[in-house]
């Protein structure tokens, strides 16, 4: 292997640039290091300590809360005697004192009053005070059950979804969010007596705010967590709620009380333990090597600059020829690999007069090519797709204008002059509806009441021997489909499927959103049926290009609008309908696709 002039000089003053300054470099990362780390340390130790003694003082207030009821002599007496002393005079105390608590505190979401005497319980929910309700196994709630056996008055729920107690409040699906649950017992002080409960259900938004002051977003990881593991809070807004499975949560709490921090798996654990009412609780601060160190590295950074700006200077001569020439190749590849991904534009003006440059010019006018041709060749697709729609729909039409008309005139020779006006104004609508170019889109109960309409006209056509019935769904009625997509089945019903003499003819037209999210539409008839080569010569004339029978045009006129409207998201089936009768079907999104999708 040959090494260049260029090669060896570019190699030799590289080692002669770093290997002094790598050195002094790692020398003194190392030092910085050092010192930062207990600094740093001690520094988060007494952060984290300061809130922790606010986040005390804060759940130790919203505990306290319920003893605020013992200073209210008439809610007091309801407790003791219940309600239904004097039930409005005794409502509108429970009333009173429910609204003065919720309105102390702006991050109660929910509070809830249990009365023991009479078994009542109220709640409430954004203000919304509900009325009296019973609640008649109240041991059956965990922390209720735990409280008359437990050392101090109350308890804390970890957080959780909120939820209604005693299904005596209304919270929507939309405003459900996580909050702390505070249970408290009501005794009759100084006796012993149990009197009721109290809870009260907080958001997150206080405790979020001591400790968002405690960490750096997006750099650092915080964790409160209680007595039984639970994470009360962190940042991380996943794991609230959830236990702690963080694999260094059991070593710290293994640690001595003088203990601060703890090195662990690339970063440094500051930690602390709550004093006090929550005195098992622990905030963690996890800060991770390369944010202790920033400061270090900063120093270490400045000084691979300098060594850097210095190494420039010494190569730039030797750099500047090789430079020169390859940079326009670079910025030309560099384009090319875009258009290799479909992505056609160039981001450079000009990359000089030289071969390279004209090599570039010829290049940007290619890419300015091509996205002419791609343009011309969408918008020309664009108007064959409307034209085939055009053509499609006009071929439907016909068949239904004349098979209505031989209906009507049927009829006339049966019938007296008011049916035939009636017969007329219905076919004058569905004439209205089928020769309105303007809508190709429509929602589905215009499709329906056309389709209807039309079988009406046949039901005076067949008189009793034929029936029909309509199975829609209320939530498919605004749905919008092509226009015309339904009146061509049921038109052929009639036209392949009925015999003259044949009894009791019938369809089925059902409409309904399927589990999959899918609007299904299926056209049913009792009528002769087909054949399984039948069947098998229809699809294949449906599916393909194939020349197209009587019996097939229509379907084929349908299944090639969905296919247009909806690519290869709809589903179109045809099959027997037992021994007698015919089943067309289709499947397609509940919304239409947006254009470019």
């Amino acid at each position: 292997m040959k090494w260049g002039i260029r090669k060896k000089l570019i190699i030799f003053l590289m080692l002669a640039t770093i290997l002094p300054f790598g050195t002094a470099i790692g020398i003194t990362y190392y030092q910085t290091t050092n010192s930062i780390n207990d600094q740093f340390v001690s520094t988060n130790h007494d952060l984290i300590t300061k809130g922790e003694q606010e986040l005390t003082v804060y759940l130790e207030d919203i505990a306290q809360m319920s003893t605020v009821l013992y200073r209210y002599d008439p809610l007091m007496s309801v407790m003791r005697e219940g309600v239904s002393g004097d039930i409005g005079s005794n409502q509108e105390e429970i009333r009173r004192a429910l609204a003065y608590l919720f309105n102390t505190r702006p991050e109660i979401e929910q509070m809830h009053l249990y009365i023991d005497k009479d078994k009542d319980s109220f709640t409430n929910y954004h203000s919304t005070i509900s009325g009296r309700g019973e609640y008649e196994n109240i041991m059956s709630h965990p922390y209720y059950a735990q409280l008359p056996g437990h050392d101090d008055f109350y308890l804390i729920e970890p957080p959780h979804e909120i939820s209604s107690y005693n299904n005596m409040a209304f919270i929507p699906k939309s405003q459900s969010t996580k909050v702390l649950s505070f249970h408290s017992i009501i005794r009759d002080v100084p006796a012993e007596d149990i009197l009721g409960f109290l809870s009260i259900d907080i958001n997150l938004s206080r405790i979020g705010a001591v400790a968002d002051r405690l960490y750096t977003k997006d750099a650092e990881e915080l964790f409160i967590v209680n007595d039984q593991g639970i994470v009360v809070y962190s940042s991380n807004e996943e794991v609230i709620g959830e236990p702690m499975k963080e694999s260094w949560y059991e070593p710290i709490k293994e640690q001595p009380v003088s203990t601060k921090s703890l090195e662990w798996d690339e970063g440094v654990i500051v930690f602390d333990q709550f004093s006090g009412p929550v005195e098992n609780w622990y905030i963690a601060k996890r800060i991770p090597y390369d944010v202790l160190y920033q400061i270090a590295r900063q120093t270490a950074y400045t000084n691979i600059l300098i060594g850097i700006v210095t190494m420039v200077v010494v190569l730039g001569a030797t750099m500047f020829v090789s430079f020169k020439i390859t940079a326009p190749i670079k910025v030309l590849i560099s384009n090319m690999k875009r258009v290799e991904k479909g992505e056609f534009k160039a981001d450079f003006e000009s990359l000089g007069n030289d071969e390279i440059g004209m090599l570039g010019k010829h290049f940007k006018s290619m890419i300015e090519k091509i996205n002419e041709l791609i343009e011309r060749e969408y918008r020309l697709e664009i108007e064959n797709k409307a034209s085939q729609l055009r053509v499609l729909r006009s071929q439907i039409n016909p068949h239904f204008l004349y098979n209505s008309l031989q209906s009507i005139g049927t009829l006339a020779l049966k019938a007296n002059g008011t049916k035939v006006y009636t017969l007329l104004t219905s076919l004058a609508a569905i004439m209205r509806y089928s020769m309105n170019m303007k809508d190709d889109i429509v929602p589905l109960s215009h499709e329906i009441r056309h389709v209807k309409a039309y079988l009406q006209l046949q039901k005076q056509r067949f008189d009793d021997q034929f029936n029909f019935h309509l199975v829609i769904q209320k939530e498919t009625e605004g749905i919008l489909v092509p226009k015309m997509i339904l009146q061509p089945i049921v038109e052929n019903c009639f036209k392949h499927g009925f015999d003259q003499h044949t009894d009791k003819q019938s369809i089925i037209l059902s409409a309904a959103v399927q589990e999959n999210g899918m609007l299904k539409i299926s056209v049913k008839d009792n009528g002769a049926g087909v054949t399984d080569e039948q069947l098998t010569l229809i699809r294949h004339e449906l599916y393909t290009g194939a020349e197209k029978s009587s019996a097939s045009i229509g379907l084929k006129n349908i299944y090639d609008r969905l296919v247009i409207y909806y690519r290869n998201q709809a589903d179109f089936s045809i099959y027997k309908n037992g021994e007698e009768g015919f089943v067309v079907s289709m499947s397609i999104p509940v919304e239409m696709p947006k254009e470019g999708n």
